[in-house]
């Protein structure tokens, strides 16, 4: 498996749409941190979007998974394989 940070900018998500998809992403991420894919989350301060520390076998798993979010149709994405330290 190998980290990977996730850069995730939201894009044309109005507030009524991510409020009604709220409650399914947060449980999916919820989940994902009990199973232990998501090491580590932090929600960006100046813009609409977070920072995620995923385990994944690679970057297209890594997509993948986040494909099965309901705010993914809404992300700019940005990966960047991390070192094991």
């Amino acid at each position: 498996m190998q980290k990977l940070m996730v850069d995730i900018l939201l894009k044309g998500l109005d507030n009524e749409t991510r409020m009604r998809l709220l409650p399914a992403e947060q449980a999916m991420v919820k989940a994902w941190e009990e199973d232990g894919t998501l090491l580590a989350s932090y929600i960006k301060q100046e813009a609409a979007g977070i920072y995620l520390v995923l385990l994944a076998k690679d970057v297209q798993d890594a997509d993948a998974k986040l494909s099965k979010l309901p705010y993914y149709p809404y992300m700019k994405i940005e990966m960047t394989p991390l070192r094991m330290v």
